[in-house]
Parts: structure tokens; C-alpha cells; sequence
């Protein structure tokens, strides 16, 4: 059984690793100067979208509603990695991006997004989550969001906004060149 708040805890820990997710891409991008390509951008807005279907369950409270958005946000996400996986796939087509642990960032990201979209399925099986408690009504909305939620919110949010604001300065209001060698705006 998972009561309402122990929903937006779990909802909170699974925010909290999409954070991290979204800050290592962040980081790699500035640490090890890895501009992220097109796709790259793009399964960013995939976590971004799923982390907000969970950020909704943490905020407001749990709803079958908002585990959708996030199997939704990670579908997208799935597809754009799956893209750049099968673009790669074949010996002597190159890649992008430095490996890590033997695979690239994207198939990392496939991988992520698979495990959100088995994750977001199973915690639709425990209904009891959706069931109305006395005390929820009172603490609907961001008071509902406390301790760990408000951390997840937090760091979600400013990477969210760090990651628009660095695709701003990569590719400025156009699209992206396929091989980003510096960012746009900063050239002269």
C-alpha cells in the first residue's frame, strides 16, 4: 500500500534522479566542453517533460494524470534517443559524444527513459495513492510539497531553466547545426 504521501516522497527521489540526470548532461557539457547535438537537446526536453509529470505529483498530489505526462515525456524522449541510437548503430558510422561505462550518452538516455516509463507504470498499480485522505485537502498545492519534495522542485527547476538557458546561448532562437562546434551566441 502507498499512501498519498508516501507517493510524492517516491515521486519526489525519482525527480530528484532526473535532476541529476539533466546536471550531468549540464555538467559534461561545460566540464568536458561536450556540446550537445540536436537530439541531445531534444532528449533533454524529454526529461524535462517527464520530470514535470512527476514534479505535478509532488506538488499537487498524486493523480493516474500526471504518471501519464510523465510516460508521455518519456516516450518522446525514448523515441529521439532511440533515433540516435539507430543512427550510430552501425559499425563505422561514428558517434557522438565521448562513452561512458562503453555507452554513449544516448543510450544511456534510452535506457533512462525506458526505466521512467516502467516506473511511472508500475506506480499506477497502487491505487491507493489516488484515494482522497482527510488531511489532503488542507495541504493541497505547494504546502502538500515538504523536505525532500521541496529539494526536488528546487534543483528541477533550476536545471530546467540552466539547460533552456545554455541551448538559448548554443543556438539562439534557430536551430542547431548538426556538428555544434561553439555556441552562437558568444560568436562574432
Amino acid at each position: 500500500m502507498i499512501t498519498p504521501e508516501m507517493s510524492r516522497q517516491l515521486n519526489a527521489l525519482i525527480l530528484l534522479g532526473i535532476a541529476a540526470i539533466l546536471g550531468f548532461a549540464f555538467l559534461d557539457q561545460f566540464v568536458m566542453d561536450d556540446l550537445p547535438c540536436p537530439l541531445c537537446l531534444l532528449q533533454r526536453v524529454g526529461f524535462v517533460l517527464a520530470g514535470f509529470g512527476f514534479a505535478l505529483n509532488v506538488v499537487i498530489g498524486p493523480r493516474p494524470s500526471h504518471y501519464g505526462v510523465a510516460i508521455l515525456g518519456a516516450a518522446v524522449g525514448a523515441g529521439v534517443a532511440t533515433r540516435q541510437v539507430l543512427l550510430h548503430i552501425v559499425p563505422g558510422s561514428g558517434s557522438y559524444g565521448d562513452p561512458l561505462f562503453g555507452l554513449h550518452f544516448y543510450t544511456w538516455a534510452l535506457i533512462a527513459f525506458c526505466l521512467i516509463i516502467v516506473v511511472a507504470a508500475l506506480l499506477l498499480l497502487f491505487e491507493d495513492q489516488f484515494r482522497p485522505t482527510p488531511g489532503m485537502i488542507k495541504r493541497e498545492g505547494w504546502r502538500g510539497a515538504t523536505g525532500l519534495g521541496l529539494v526536488a522542485l528546487f534543483f528541477f527547476t533550476l536545471l530546467t531553466l540552466v539547460n533552456a538557458g545554455s541551448t538559448f546561448v548554443e543556438c539562439e532562437l534557430g536551430l542547431c547545426p548538426d556538428n555544434q562546434e561553439s555556441y552562437q551566441l558568444l560568436q562574432e
